[in-house]
């Protein structure tokens, strides 16, 4: 059972203060491993905060031993209720900047809470002392953040932390939903055209576009989740792009689908040929925009896919 707060003595209050130092130390340090390759600047800010924090566990420290000796007890946050319950974002891997920064942000501010309430609750007036200005140190760490920014996240740094953010972005999100979105986009279209030329009914195609959309995507999302596990490529999570891959895959295939909820036969294939159009020329944009492919080559290459896809469906459906 967690401990109130309250009811901490000033002894147990001075080796949580150090725990609590000692953890957001460490933290801050796999924060700065975390980050060096994709965002050196920021790593070295990191460095920095955790410096100030192990200045302030050694200051802590000091009292304890002055106070109670040379033993102190292991109490850690968890111990204690009240805490706010943290996400072990700084094992992820890669670590996303932003997420970082935003924990660090509300540890300081958890941090700075704790140390006016231990201030409050201890009568030596020399702990008292150091608790307050720990707090004031706390509330200063923001300010001091910022002040490493601009000392380490020069115009230079700031762009390449920008170019290696985008890439990261590319590498987790845009390469896995383009891929997932082209399959869907693609493969479902002999199915879903071969049904509906085969019986003239809406609904059969519905049906046969809704299996073979959401079959995709279950598959699709399987295969990226066991492609790799972005250890190696960066890639991150990997059912993070399975969970992408296979939802743009079945939104890639229902697009197409959806027409032929319409009951008459001619007015829902039309409807979905011009989808189909529009699903093939927004791939061509994401081509464009991300991977760096001019448009009129990504349009062509998959246009001149879909066609053939879109063809054989038809082909097969009126045999």
């Amino acid at each position: 059972m967690a401990k109130n707060f309250r009811d901490l003595s000033e002894r147990e209050i001075l080796a949580l203060a150090v725990s609590l130092e000692e953890t957001d130390g460490r933290i801050y340090a796999d924060f700065a491993e975390g980050l060096k390759e994709d965002f050196p600047s920021s790593s070295r800010i990191f460095r920095d905060m955790e410096t100030e924090e192990s200045e302030h566990r050694r200051q802590l420290i000091e009292d304890y031993r002055r106070r109670f000796g040379e033993h102190i007890p292991l109490i850690r946050r968890e111990d204690v209720s009240g805490f706010v319950h943290r996400r072990p974002v700084w094992l992820v891997r890669p670590l996303g900047l932003k997420a970082v920064r935003r924990q660090a942000e509300i540890m300081e501010m958890e941090t700075r809470r704790f140390y006016q309430r231990a201030a409050q609750a201890v009568t030596d007036a020399s702990t008292r002392k150091l608790l307050g200005d720990l707090a004031e140190a706390e509330s200063k760490h923001i300010s001091l953040a910022e002040s490493l920014e601009e000392q380490h996240l020069t115009p230079a740094a700031r762009s390449e932390e920008e170019t290696a953010h985008k890439r990261l972005f590319l590498l987790q999100i845009i390469q896995p939903g383009l891929a997932g979105l082209m399959d869907g986009s693609v493969s479902t279209l002999a199915p879903v055209f071969a049904a509906a030329f085969a019986t003239h009914r809406s609904h059969d195609a519905f049906l046969v576009g809704l299996a073979a959309s959401v079959g995709a995507g279950i598959s699709m999302g399987f295969a990226e989740v066991g492609s790799d596990d972005g250890s190696l490529t960066g890639r991150g999570k990997p059912l993070i792009r399975g969970v992408v891959c296979g939802l743009m895959t079945t939104a890639g295939g229902i697009g197409h689908t959806l027409p032929y909820l319409l009951p008459d036969f001619r007015t829902a294939t039309a409807v979905a040929i011009i989808v189909v159009a529009i699903e093939l020329l927004l791939i061509s944009y994401i081509r464009n925009r991300y991977m760096d492919t001019p448009f009129l080559s990504a349009a062509f290459q998959v246009i001149v896919g879909g066609v053939l896809v879109f063809l054989a469906g038809i082909l097969i459906g009126n045999s």
